[in-house]
Formats: C-alpha cells, structure tokens, sequence
C-alpha cells in the first residue's frame, strides 16, 4: 500500500513540488523537531511548527467560525510576515501551517510563499479562490501545499458554509490544484451532519480526485455562535480513530491526524508544546481556538517572546495536567482561570470571547481512557513516536 501510495505522489506531483516537500518539509522538518527536543533540555520553548492566521476575512460564513469574518478585514503585513517567518526559521522551523478566515483573500499572498523558498507551507483553504493562474503560480513555488476544507455533499456543504454551490466551487479549485500536480490534501471538520464521510467510499472518491492526504479534524464547539447539535460523541470520536487507522494500510491515501501519539493516546498539541498560534492581529495565542493573549509579533524577537512567556508556558503545564484531550471542551473553566489569573486580554473583534467562554458546557474531547487504538502501520507509529508525541508533557 505504501508503494502504491508512493507512486501516485511521484506521478501525480510536478518534480519541484515534489522536492520541495521532502527536503523542506520532510527532512527539515524533521530537524526542527530535533532542535525542539535539545531546546526542551536547555529549559527553552519553541515550538517547531506554527499555525499563522494571516487574515480574517472569508468568502464563506461556516457554521461554528471563531473568526471573525464579518467585521473588518484585519491581516498580517507581509513585512510582519517575513519577520515571523525568519524568526522561525532561525531557530530551525521550516514548516507553517497558514489559516484563515481564507488565506488567499491576503492580496500577498502567493509573494510571502515566494521570499521564502527555503520553507514549507500548508494552507488550510476553502478552496474557492484557487484558479488555473493561482495553482500554475503554487506548481512554480513548489512549496506550497494546498489544503482544502470539504464538509459535506452539496446540501450539506451549503448549510455547514453558509453560500450556495460551495460544493462544486471547491471540487473546481481542487481540480486546478490537479491540473497543475500539486500536493493536495482534503479536511473535513467532522461532525453529526457530515459523519457519513467517515467512509472508505469517500476516500476512495478523494483518490479518483487526485488527492494525495486527508485530514479528519473533529468539529469544536466554540466561538460567538457555537453549535452543541453538531458535537460528535466520545462512540463517534472513537470510530473516526480506528477508522484512520484501519484505512493507513488500506489505501493509497496519506492519513493526517493531530490528536493522537503512536500507542493511541490522545494528545492535543499546544499542550506538548508542538505548536501555538499567531492571529491575524499578530496575537500570540496557545492554540487558534483559545482567542486570548498576552504577546504579540511586536514585543520583540519571536523566540524570546514566546520563550519568556508565562502566560503560554501555564496553559501548556495546566492543559497537560488535566488532560490528554482539548482543555477547551473539557475544563473550560481552567482556560477562563488562567485569563483571568494572566490578565489576557480578548483577541477578537467581536470582544466577547470571555462570555463566550462563561457560557461554555464542558464537554468530551479525543481523550478517552481505556479505549486507545494503537497505529497499526509501522511508519505511522514510527513517525509519530519520533517526532510527534508527548514530548514529556503527560509525565
């Protein structure tokens, strides 16, 4: 199956596409976790990938957003950018997740991509804004992996995003992404109304698509319009865990998770300490659902802000001791302490995140004690155990 897979990457994806991913991305990126774990025994933080939202406007208005698409449109400079991009880079990190709102409404973009060649770059998109001339420019880059959100079939995806004809929108931009051999991965913000993509059949359907990597991400219950219906239960979580695990060694097709380690156990990421987020406003925040912040890009060099910070080392310690899943479902309470306790302040326009988060029910996450599902396949689990697991957190 890993050979199948392998060959639909080398015949699917343009040479330098290609390149780009297994020297920035792959052996880089494996680096950077290296230079992560030395950091960790110096008593310094860093994490070794970070999660950039880099404007907050969207063309779409999805069901539970935490952003705030319709207030004005906030972005980060590109002079801002290349600063955070080159802090991180000095310390190692090749590989940036970039969020939204949608990313490619950022006029510059596609020119940030371009003044660092040397790094890797996963966008998380709707993929509406991905035209033949955007994909032809991202095959010429090489470096950029296009990540497209689907979240249902057409009616489905309608009601979950909020506009008409969403669905045969993104399956055009994911097509020029095809067209033009790129590295495209698929996420699906599962859910009680999309659940049914949970399925072989579905995968199946991203492989005749040309999709090279899926992503599962289980949907959260934050933000001003929060949607406790659409929550998943601990049965659901659990069948979406053995679901992807069963499927690595089943088909050509890479499987993404973030929320558990190689023996099963949940983990979530900001408390190993992987990786932390970075708004739109430039707000350091612990992870992109958690809106409350004491730092900003602006405070100085990027290391040392985030190294010193007492605000994000507490929320990692305090997460990790509570527990393996999201300490924002799970123990709402304990965010709102340390907001309190640290004096952050609210990262959102809307300025209503602390109500938000008073009004939040705790509920279940991936942490499920006593119903692990260890990986099966042998690169996964010796992946995940070499550079994606708890890192001491959970000692």
């Amino acid at each position: 199956m890993m050979y199948q897979f392998a060959k639909r990457v080398v015949t699917g994806c343009d040479p330098k596409v290609l390149s780009k991913f297994v020297w920035n991305f792959g052996v880089k990126g494996v680096r950077s976790v290296e230079m992560y774990k030395s950091r960790l025994k110096r008593g310094e933080h860093f994490p070794p990938f970070l999660f950039v939202s880099v404007i907050s406007s969207c063309n779409l208005r999805c069901q539970g957003c935490w952003v705030d698409v319709d207030k004005p449109s906030k972005k980060i400079e590109f002079d801002d950018m290349n600063r955070i991009l080159n802090d991180a880079k000095r310390r190692g990190n090749s590989y940036f997740g970039i969020l939204g709102g949608e990313p490619f409404q950022h006029p510059q973009l596609l020119d940030i991509f371009e003044a660092h060649p040397d790094a890797y770059f996963q966008v998380f998109t709707n993929g509406q804004m991905i035209t033949d001339e955007v994909a032809a420019r991202l095959r010429k880059l090489g470096n950029v992996s296009p990540l497209i959100s689907i979240e249902g079939n057409e009616v489905i995806s309608d009601e979950r995003r909020g506009r008409l004809n969403v669905f045969n929108h993104t399956l055009a931009g994911l097509e020029a992404c095809r067209r033009n051999k790129l590295l495209i991965g698929v996420a699906t913000s599962v859910c009680q109304t999309n659940f049914e993509l949970v399925s072989e059949t579905w995968l199946r359907r991203l492989i005749d698509l040309g999709v090279h990597y899926a992503w599962f991400h289980t949907y959260r219950v934050v933000g001003p319009k929060p949607n406790p219906q659409l929550a998943l239960t601990p049965e659901q979580v659990r069948h979406i865990r053995r679901f992807i695990v069963q499927m690595r060694n089943k088909l050509p097709i890479a499987i993404v998770d973030a929320y558990w380690d190689d023996k099963g156990e949940a983990l979530c990421p900001m408390a190993t300490g992987v990786s932390h987020h970075i708004s739109p406003y430039g707000d350091i925040e612990p992870c992109p659902i958690i809106q409350f912040a004491k730092e900003t890009i602006h405070d100085g060099d990027l290391f040392e802000v985030m190294n010193r910070s007492t605000y994000l080392k507490e929320f990692r310690q305090t997460s990790a001791n509570a527990t393996r899943g999201c300490v924002m479902l799970e123990r709402p309470d304990l965010v709102r302490g340390l907001v309190e306790k640290h004096g952050a302040r609210d990262t959102t326009q809307r300025q209503e995140a602390l109500v938000e988060l008073n009004a939040l029910q705790p509920r279940s996450s991936q942490y499920d004690p006593g119903n692990e599902i260890p990986e099966e396949n042998w690169m996964y689990r010796f992946a995940k155990k070499r550079w994606f697991f708890g890192f001491g957190a959970y000692t």
